[in-house]
């Protein structure tokens, strides 16, 4: 069995690519080497931080 962690994460989320963008991803994998995951949490962040600073989320959808 797997070690136990601080801080697991249960939740599972997926999303489709194009061919383009996987290679995109690929090869910020390569460049930063940092896994799917980290990456993408990182671009939560940043989109996140971004939104919040452009006052975006007072507009209506």
């Amino acid at each position: 069995m797997g070690r136990m962690r601080e801080n697991p994460r249960y939740n599972v989320i997926s999303m489709r690519v194009s061919d383009e963008e996987r290679d995109h991803l690929e090869n910020l994998m390569k460049t930063t080497h940092k896994s799917v995951s980290d990456i993408m949490r990182e671009a939560m962040g940043y989109f996140s931080a971004h939104y919040e600073q452009d006052g975006l989320n007072s507009k209506a959808a």
